[in-house]
């Protein structure tokens, strides 16, 4: 499906209607467009005049010390290295929305995670939480479902995602044998995983503009 940013904001305050608190859960395989439409949407409910602010899953990346231990630095970005529970429990505490919530963000160039990089404010009406697992349904990630109040999936084409993923890593300086690894060793059946094992959406979109 095709929408249009002003119609998935106004189809999220629809759905929140007098809620103090409402967390949109963003899912889609890597390279969708996710964490683009979140930034998006902030930035549209803000210029409604609502509070709102972006929950990315990419700040629970495990560390790279804990990968290599574990034997899962080349499959960095899958469900298995990431902090789930850590997550889940931040997800907790913005529910209760009684303070401020310092979350961590992840900073692609250095591939790691900043501790505490962003406050979410007791008052922040709308958290948008974007990741791709968000919707998986494989333990413990299906647990995260019950956490929020509307979800979207954004899916385009494989063609697209393909091309996608691949500027990214071009953008990041690799070489082509470094991108080949990227994509078909870890992005893209990360991605084949997410489209195939995730719990339906409240919304779909394929593009949106």
């Amino acid at each position: 499906m095709t929408m249009t940013l002003d119609a998935i904001a106004g189809e999220i305050l629809a759905r929140a209607s007098d809620s103090a608190r409402f967390i949109i859960g963003i899912a889609g395989p890597p390279g969708a467009g996710k964490s683009t439409l979140a930034d998006a949407l902030r930035d549209e409910l803000t210029r409604r005049g609502e509070k709102a602010e972006v929950l990315p899953m990419d700040g629970f990346h495990m560390d790279n010390g804990i990968l290599q231990h574990r034997g899962l630095f080349a499959r960095k970005g899958a469900p298995e290295t990431f902090d789930v529970r850590g997550f889940s429990d931040i997800l907790a505490a913005v529910r209760r929305a009684d303070q401020e919530v310092l979350v961590p963000v992840f900073d692609r160039s250095r591939e790691i995670a900043i501790a505490s990089a962003r406050a979410i404010a007791a008052d922040t009406r709308f958290i948008l939480a974007e990741g791709n697992y968000l919707l998986l349904n494989e333990e413990p990630w299906a647990r995260l479902k019950a956490s929020f109040d509307f979800t979207i999936f954004v899916g385009p084409s494989f063609e697209v995602l393909e091309q996608r993923l691949r500027d990214r890593w071009v953008g990041y300086g690799l070489d082509e044998a470094a991108i080949l690894a990227k994509l078909y060793d870890n992005d893209l059946p990360n991605g084949k995983r997410v489209v195939q094992h995730s719990a339906a959406a409240d919304l779909s979109v394929d593009i949106w503009h």
